[in-house]
């Protein structure tokens, strides 16, 4: 499998996935910097412009829940509660990060998506410290029983929280304000598979 990336998106949780089940997948850098992912090339592999995408045998998915959940089906079992009221929860979890923190923190950069006039984009992008902390906050109270979000073993959930919770400082949010999350981020970093990000470059 390929996973097409760029570093600090939201594109390394399925990669930290691919990492926990030890999978063998080629990473494929897609450079935003230079627009590589408006080219007819990237285009046409995702024709959203946007990472992560992942080529399967079947074809390419993109949206990093969507892959997340393919890879737990079929190469990295163990990462989807096998109760479905858990399961239920921990995908929950999943959409809030998708459709909430992960918008607040692109209101940052991503300004253009949502309004034409820069006065307008800086405005967004003042307002992601409030919005970021206020999404800190009530990750801070999902956790329950252990350093991670469903106890002692990670789940997809976790994957998309450690890459979403590692924007914060940038996003000008006082981490510390919260002990539980500063203890989840210390956990995952220390992980293996989480690691490899790291000396792959893939997270800076």
């Amino acid at each position: 499998m390929k996973l097409y990336w760029a570093p600090n998106t939201i594109s390394i949780a399925p990669a930290l996935v691919l990492n926990e089940g030890g999978v063998h997948w080629e990473p494929v850098r897609v450079d935003f910097a230079s627009g590589e992912q408006t080219g007819d090339a990237y285009l046409a592999v995702n024709p959203k412009g946007r990472v992560p995408a992942l080529a399967t045998p079947g074809g390419v998915l993109t949206e990093a829940g969507a892959i997340m959940e393919y890879l737990a089906a079929t190469a990295v079992p163990g990462m989807v509660p096998a109760d479905p009221f858990h399961a239920a929860r921990m995908r929950e979890v999943m959409y809030y990060l998708a459709s909430t923190m992960h918008v607040n923190h692109a209101h940052k950069v991503r300004g253009a998506r949502w309004a034409d006039r820069p006065e307008s984009w800086d405005d967004m992008k003042a307002k992601v410290p409030q919005t970021m902390a206020a999404s800190a906050a009530y990750v801070e109270g999902l956790f329950e029983d252990g350093p991670l979000l469903f106890g002692d073993a990670p789940t997809l959930a976790d994957a998309y929280l450690y890459v979403v919770g590692h924007w914060l400082p940038a996003d000008g949010v006082e981490v510390g304000d919260y002990p539980r999350l500063v203890r989840f981020m210390e956990v995952m970093r220390a992980r293996p598979a989480v690691q490899a990000l790291w000396d792959k470059g893939m997270l800076k």
